[in-house]
């Protein structure tokens, strides 16, 4: 048995060496962490080499008796503790921590003083050590760190998204079963030691994933910032100049691609008499009209101050059919600063435009929508200068 468990803890010891090496190459860790993460493992290993020289020392009499008591004492000692660690990796700052480490400073303080009263442990001449009258308390602050690491495990796992929280409170049932086997089962089998080690690992595991996870997440929000224009909630032009290159490395054009160019009429005199709150409210007026007529599959993108691209797939006589629509909604619109909107718009379609580049083609529909606004401002006799 002592041979067997003798290989266990040097194998515990390897995984622990193992893990800090993982840590230790893992540049996403911050250095606090990793010293938080060290120093979980450290007590990990200094517990089962407790553990184990109190199963080596058992029954020997070429040792002295105080060597047996001082190895279980701080097994006793270190045993609640490592499975404390394993909380503290979470960083969790609330009530329940505060009452564990209570727990486990009292337990330090009984065992030390009952090692002189054999509270918890007492060893025979033969040198085999026995539980003392006490024991019962010591069993009892197992107990409740358990208990509370459980609750831990779940206000912790509140933090994740709802599928992986599965995998943590697996974790934690692992650790948790592991532990009570070598204390409630008869032949008392040394599985704590083990079970937090794997355990250790598996939180390593999950912590890696998440972590790569929040990674993957925070970079997928900040493109989403990048591609998204802050005020309409339109694409940016930097996804409208991502969207051009992605057409033109991708071969000739679709015929039925169609490119709309759309601009704000009298914008400026906006800005100029009412202020730029009510020239934002016309510009996401605009957007908002134009992405209600242009169809789920078109993609609309602010290019400039009041300027606007929609890429879409669709024939000739719908895109005509799309530009109706768009005037009757922006006649249709009403702000509470602006009582009117007015768009200009034009469109080129690919096929009518046979091996143009995708940002010719805009350039096309931009002739047709300024031929649009030069018509409104003669119509409506205003300045263009003006606009």
């Amino acid at each position: 048995m002592t041979s067997y468990y003798t290989a266990i803890v040097a194998l515990v010891w390897m995984a622990i060496g193992v893990l800090c090496v993982l840590i230790r190459e893992n540049h996403r860790i911050s250095h606090d962490d990793k010293r938080l993460l060290y120093l979980t493992y450290v007590l990990i290993a200094v517990s089962a080499l407790a553990e184990w020289c109190g199963v080596l020392l058992n029954g020997r009499q070429d040792v002295p008796r105080w060597m047996l008591k001082a190895a279980k004492c701080a097994d006793y000692m270190l045993t609640p503790m490592a499975g404390g660690a394993l909380v503290a990796q979470m960083r969790l700052h609330n009530r329940w921590l505060t009452v564990m480490k209570a727990i486990l400073g009292a337990n330090v303080l009984f065992q030390l003083v009952g090692i002189f009263f054999g509270w918890t442990v007492s060893v025979d001449a033969q040198g085999f050590y026995s539980h003392g009258p006490l024991y019962i308390v010591y069993m009892g602050a197992c107990f409740a760190t358990i208990v509370l690491v459980v609750i831990e495990f779940i206000l912790y796992g509140q933090g994740f998204r709802r599928q992986n929280r599965v995998s943590l409170y697996t974790v934690m049932l692992f650790v948790v079963v592991g532990i009570m086997l070598q204390e409630l089962l008869p032949s008392e089998p040394r599985t704590a030691y083990i079970a937090m080690t794997i355990g250790a690992a598996l939180m390593f595991i999950h912590y890696s994933e998440f972590a790569s996870m929040a990674a993957d997440d925070h970079l997928s929000a900040q493109q989403q910032q990048i591609d998204t224009d802050a005020l309409t909630g339109v694409s940016s032009r930097h996804a409208y100049s991502q969207r051009l290159n992605e057409l033109d490395a991708g071969g000739p054009l679709p015929e039925d691609l169609v490119a709309f160019t759309i601009d704000i009429n009298g914008l400026k005199q906006v800005n100029d008499t009412l202020g730029h709150e009510a020239g934002d409210e016309l510009i996401i007026g605009a957007a908002r009209c134009i992405e209600g007529t242009m169809g789920n599959s078109a993609k609309c993108y602010r290019t400039g101050g009041d300027e606007f691209v929609v890429l879409t797939r669709m024939p000739a006589d719908a895109a005509e059919m799309a530009l109706s629509h768009l005037k009757r909604e922006t006649a249709r619109w009403q702000g509470r600063t602006v009582k009117s909107l007015s768009l200009a718009a034009g469109y080129a379609l690919a096929g009518d435009n046979p091996g143009l580049s995708a940002e010719k083609l805009v350039k096309q529909a931009d002739m047709a929508m300024y031929a649009a606004k030069a018509a409104y401002y003669r119509e409506n006799g205003m300045d263009r200068r003006r606009r």
